[in-house]
């Protein structure tokens, strides 16, 4: 028996395998020592003077990382940030997105999916998700337009690609801006073709628990050569960077400090090397896991969307109690007890969480008291999104054992408790 598993309640499989720093090798060490050597772990300038030493655009680290990001998504523009989270803000603030305007989200997700908005002033609607997926439904997204939508903030949930074919037709015929997040979805496909090369913008995250990492960081690609001065003004100050620029129409853009430290991106360079391999080793727990689970009808295993590539952040495992009869969070409490830590639901949708429910976010209820946006009609109440609700109350279990240092045979350590109970279970029906 795998010795990271004594079944009944023994030691658990790694809860949070992030924590020991597999992904981190000697490349990534000596990668940063390069840069420690230098002297130099930040190189960047708020004002825009191409010929300075110091860039608006960063140190050479930096800017070596967007430049293989860009070969490696074929896309022409990249341009780094200190997280996804300010990614996706600053994707906002670069489609010139604000008070009065619409922008149709996942309620299945993290929440800066949605906060994004309301730091501009725009207001998030909530448009349901695929049970199979968990990625944004097509139909719920029409259903939610206005004439005050101006944009889709767009999931590919756990790493299976959305229904793009079907969105872009949409975002088509109603004049939308699209804005992929990619945070869970580094290196999946969708039909031949990388997420986060669809949308006007994409975000990818360099968090300590995704696919890779550079402790904290991101990256948004574009292949609009404005929206990628206006990312760069928005991560790096705003300030006078016209000055000297192309752009001498982009005025009074106010900027942040979204910048990447020349240490992460050193990071972040030896990490995308490494994406194929990783992805390569996560599916191969996934098909196992699937192969395996299938027999038993209380599951619907993930099986991504047909003509795509998931790469699979997480083993997202549906799971229905009328079948086994015993509830979803009982059953994972049993898997918990045999040293297999399971999470129920994923996460709760976000219009019920408190700042939609009493819409306040800033001083005086702005920005839903805005006179801009006090017409708008939000859907911040339960039963706005049903599958989100089943998928959250009733269905979701999140398996994040696929992923290193976890093993084959930790997979096995899964499968031995799952038969256990539901021998069990049905031992016990049997003498009742």
């Amino acid at each position: 028996m795998n010795e990271k598993l004594a079944i009944n309640g023994g030691k658990p499989i790694r809860t949070k395998p992030w924590l020991e720093n597999i992904t981190i090798g000697e490349e990534e060490k000596k990668a940063v020592s390069k840069v420690m050597d230098s002297g130099h772990l930040s190189l960047f300038e708020g004002s825009y003077k191409p010929k300075a030493p110091f860039s608006f655009w960063g140190g050479p680290t930096v800017q070596e990382l967007e430049k293989k990001w860009c070969k490696y998504y074929g896309m022409k523009y990249a341009v780094s940030v200190n997280s996804a989270t300010s990614g996706l803000y600053a994707a906002i603030g670069a489609l010139d997105i604000g008070y009065g305007d619409e922008v149709i989200v996942s309620p299945y997700t993290m929440s800066a999916c949605a906060s994004c908005a309301l730091v501009y002033g725009a207001i998030p609607i909530f448009a349901d998700v695929e049970l199979e997926t968990s990625c944004l439904q097509p139909e719920s997204i029409e259903e939610k337009i206005t004439p005050r939508t101006k944009a889709i903030v767009l999931v590919h949930q756990f790493g299976i690609p959305a229904d793009m074919d079907a969105i872009l037709e949409i975002a088509k015929k109603h004049d939308l801006k699209i804005i992929e997040d990619c945070a869970q979805a580094h290196g999946a496909k969708y039909k031949g073709k990388h997420v986060g090369t669809f949308g006007d913008i994409s975000v990818f995250s360099l968090n300590v628990n995704k696919t890779i990492q550079s402790g904290e960081g991101g990256v948004c690609l574009t292949n609009d050569e404005e929206l990628r001065f206006r990312l760069g003004m928005i991560r790096n100050h705003g300030e006078v960077a016209v000055v000297g620029s192309d752009y001498t129409n982009i005025s009074n853009l106010l900027g942040y400090n979204y910048r990447m430290t020349e240490l992460h991106a050193a990071v972040g360079i030896e990490q995308l090397k490494k994406l194929d391999e990783f992805n390569k080793k996560r599916l191969e727990y996934v098909k196992y896991l699937n192969e395996n689970l299938s027999k038993y009808d209380c599951f619907i295993t993930p099986e991504g969307r047909a003509g795509c590539h998931s790469t699979y952040y997480v083993y997202p495992l549906r799971y229905l109690d009328d079948k086994l009869g015993i509830k979803r969070d009982e059953f994972i409490k049993m898997m918990n007890a045999e040293g297999i830590i399971l999470y129920p639901g994923y996460a709760r949708p976000i219009y019920l969480q408190p700042c939609y429910q009493k819409k306040i976010v800033f001083k005086n209820g702005y920005p839903f008291s805005a006179p801009e946006n006090k017409k708008i009609k939000t859907n911040y109440y339960k039963g706005a999104c049903p599958n989100v609700e089943k998928l959250y109350y009733e269905q979701m279990i999140v398996n994040i054992h696929v992923r290193p240092p976890n093993t084959k045979e930790d997979m096995d350590s899964i499968l031995k408790a799952v038969e256990k109970i539901v021998t069990n279970v049905y031992e016990v029906e049997l003498h009742t």
